[in-house]
């Protein structure tokens, strides 16, 4: 059986940069994804570990991409002993949702883009999308207070409350003249009140049998990774946490395992070298552009990855996608190394009307 790890991590009130293709040094992403984590984690286990057994390991993960697979992050928040998690919102409605009789309550459920683990179990796992919640999501289209009731209840509607986007100001000092040039940087901070309620990001990682040596060696590196910080602006201190290697909770091995589901939700990017027609026709997808410098610790150099397109967290498919790696290693950089972009996927298994939200 394969091994399924819950990851957290902590940024209290350390700020953070996740900048992304097309959006600017001024603006930042709340989260990280899974093509970005992975490759953080590979620059860290080969800081750890070294050259040769860096490229041993993408050598293996090539020839079995089960080896170690994990979903993007994203955000949940701890209050006490409660954990709220947010799972990306399938572009398919839910079983029972009134298809074309939404009127009343389409702009609020439309806005959903992540929903807390109870709610994406509730609707797309047991197809209990209830009329109690068409009044509720009513009533919060209507403006009306609804803080007492289920969804609220279980954070529906404080997906945006769990951080802040900041904008801070930066000068760049001219090498050869000394002048100067304003701007800003964007940076997102979780709210944190105290040790026992804050938010923060979260992943999933499924190990194949038989690689606890594996697992070791991913944990050291996450934990240097932690030291060092995720994301952009680490010369500023940006990007660091503390990291939580934990057991699956209950519920999520319910969800893991939920067997009466015959579509697949990504929580993940994906990417495939070659994917059938049959496949897509059957899928409800979204794509996107992904692209970024090369980090090696090895060269020194700075040099743009070649783009890759990858379908996006929320997409359906009928079979489990599975993904590889994507060779980006721009051609004057071949002789170094190879470069990998992870379309390695992790899915979720769900049960939906075949009819795409964005219809």
């Amino acid at each position: 059986m394969s091994n399924w790890k819950l990851i957290h991590l902590n940024f209290t009130k350390n700020l953070a940069h996740f900048g992304e293709v097309g959006i600017g040094l001024e603006e930042t992403q709340e989260r990280v994804k899974s093509d970005t984590l992975f490759s953080a984690l590979i620059t860290s286990y080969a800081r750890l570990f070294g050259k040769k057994e860096v490229e041993d390991l993408l050598n293996q993960i090539n020839q079995n991409p089960h080896l170690f697979r994990h979903s993007s992050t994203f955000i949940y928040h701890r209050n006490q002993d409660k954990f709220t998690y947010y799972l990306p919102k399938p572009l398919l409605f839910p079983k029972n949702y009134p298809i074309k009789d939404d009127l009343a309550f389409t702009k609020t459920y439309k806005k959903l883009k992540h929903l807390p683990l109870t709610i994406w179990q509730k609707w797309y796992q047991k197809a209990d999308f209830t009329q109690d919640d068409i009044e509720e999501l009513t009533s919060k289209t209507q403006g009306k207070n609804n803080s007492h009731n289920y969804l609220a209840q279980q954070g529906v509607f404080d997906y945006q409350n769990n951080f802040e986007i900041k904008k801070n100001p930066k000068v760049a000092i001219d090498r050869n003249d000394s002048s100067t040039n304003f701007y800003h940087t964007g940076f997102v901070q979780y709210n944190y009140q105290d040790e026992k309620e804050y938010s923060g990001l979260y992943f999933l990682i499924n190990f194949a049998e038989n690689t606890k040596e594996l697992e070791i060696k991913i944990c050291a590196a996450l934990h240097l990774l932690a030291e060092e910080g995720i994301g952009g602006e680490k010369s500023s201190g940006a990007g660091r946490f503390t990291p939580e290697w934990l057991e699956l909770p209950p519920q999520w091995q319910d969800v893991i395992n939920f067997n009466q589901g015959d579509l697949y939700s990504l929580i993940s990017l994906f990417w495939n070298s070659s994917i059938s027609s049959e496949i897509i026709d059957k899928s409800y997808y979204e794509i996107q552009e992904r692209g970024g410098w090369i980090g090696s610790p090895f060269s020194g150099r700075q040099l743009r990855r070649k783009m890759v397109r990858m379908f996006t967290e929320g997409s359906v498919f009928s079979t489990i996608p599975q993904g590889e790696l994507a060779d980006v290693t721009p051609s004057d950089f071949k002789k170094v190394h190879k470069v990998y972009r992870s379309g390695i996927s992790l899915s979720l298994p769900i049960q939906a009307q075949l009819t795409s939200i964005s219809e």
